[in-house]
């Protein structure tokens, strides 16, 4: 995955009724470390990494490269919201689109924060990069994301199997400029 070209990097922080987006700080570090060695966050993405190798390896300030939003709520990091473009990709139908991903801590779950945090990411990418299609890949068995693919517009383009599971890719086609 790379980046996603010629876009101002980092955004002013983007703001909804309830959330910030913003670049990674060097106060989210814990909470990058709870979030990638959750068991429950990675029920669905091959397994958590060893908490013990993330607080050696981490950066002061994690996954700071453009289109790594950290979702903040009340201040505090409760989520991270993810575009890159795949350059190389194992479905032919998601090369070089925009990628998006989005990994929430367990106790932000349950209250609309991803879908309202996704629409959001997706809107200013409709700013930034007018026309551009995006693409979402999930695991089947993964019902809330399936949910929240369909909710942010996500159209099935295929159904695959990879990672010893059923997969799913979606397509969001881009919002026409009004004019």
């Amino acid at each position: 995955m790379t980046d996603l070209g010629p876009v101002a990097w980092p955004p002013a922080p983007i703001r909804t009724e309830r959330l910030v987006l913003r670049e990674s700080e060097a106060r989210d570090r814990a909470a990058f470390v709870e979030l990638l060695a959750s068991p429950d966050v990675h029920t669905y993405l091959g397994g958590p990494r060893p908490r013990d190798l993330l607080e050696r390896e981490l950066p002061e300030a994690p996954e700071r490269w453009p289109g790594s939003f950290v979702v903040a709520e009340g201040g505090a990091m409760i989520g991270q919201i993810l575009l890159r473009r795949a350059p190389e990709h194992h479905r032919p139908a998601a090369v070089g689109k925009v990628d998006l991903g989005y990994l929430f801590l367990p106790r932000a779950w349950g209250h609309g924060y991803a879908a309202e945090a996704c629409a959001a990411a997706l809107d200013w990418l409709d700013g930034v990069l007018p026309g551009e299609p995006v693409v979402l890949a999930t695991q089947t068995a993964n019902a809330r994301s399936m949910r929240l693919a369909a909710k942010l517009g996500f159209t099935e383009v295929e159904r695959f199997r990879a990672w010893d599971a059923d997969q799913w890719l979606g397509l969001r086609s881009p919002a026409l400029p009004s004019g």
